[in-house]
């Protein structure tokens, strides 16, 4: 695979991790299970994830982010704990994907797909904050089911049409980049408000 396909690979998987670990996941184990996507030779590692164990651990974490993803206030209690867990999962994945590269290259492919795991984390996380604040329900759940469609799209988008999703990643990080300050801000205040509700 050339430097550029590895490229958007990288942040393509990075970036659909971040907005979902767990339904990243699964889907690209129940892909490669049932032959709908051939690796190639430069990612065999990722026929892990077709193992029964791993698609079932997956598939019941995916369900309870689901449902827990549709309830307001809930999604944001979830969110903060994957603050962590998400870009984690998104470098577990990547080490594993890139396993047979040559260490330095695996290291900075597996830096940049944990740290747009955590990009596209906190805008999510940050998005979600901001709507709980709404008194209507339809919103969350909206943005939740979009959520749930961008994930498995942008993991599809990632292996047909890489050259697409590494445009589309790099102009999310670019507004990022834009946007990092207020989001962190949004962040740290809608924590801190979870923490003193929690102590409440």
């Amino acid at each position: 695979m050339d430097p550029v396909h590895l490229l958007a690979t990288t942040l393509g998987l990075g970036f659909a991790a971040g907005l979902r670990l767990y339904s990243t996941v699964l889907g690209l184990g129940l892909a490669i299970r049932f032959g709908v996507l051939k690796l190639p030779a430069d990612l065999h590692g990722l026929d892990v994830l077709a193992h029964p164990a791993v698609l079932i651990a997956a598939g019941v974490a995916f369900a309870a982010e689901f449902v827990g993803d549709k309830i307001p206030w809930v999604d944001s209690v979830w969110d903060s704990v994957h603050t962590i867990i998400r870009p984690v999962g998104a470098v577990v994945l990547a080490a594993t994907a890139f396993a047979d590269l040559d260490p330095v290259v695996r290291l900075v492919l597996v830096i940049l797909c944990g740290g747009v795991a955590l990009s596209s984390h906190a805008t999510k996380a940050a998005t979600r904050l901001a709507v709980n604040h709404s008194p209507e329900p339809f919103s969350n759940v909206a943005l939740s089911l979009i959520g749930d469609a961008a994930a498995p799209f942008m993991v599809w988008l990632t292996a047909a049409h890489p050259m697409i999703a590494l445009v589309l990643v790099l102009g999310f990080l670019v507004l990022f980049a834009w946007l990092a300050r207020r989001i962190w801000r949004l962040l740290r205040s809608g924590f801190e408000r979870l923490r003193r509700w929690s102590m409440a």
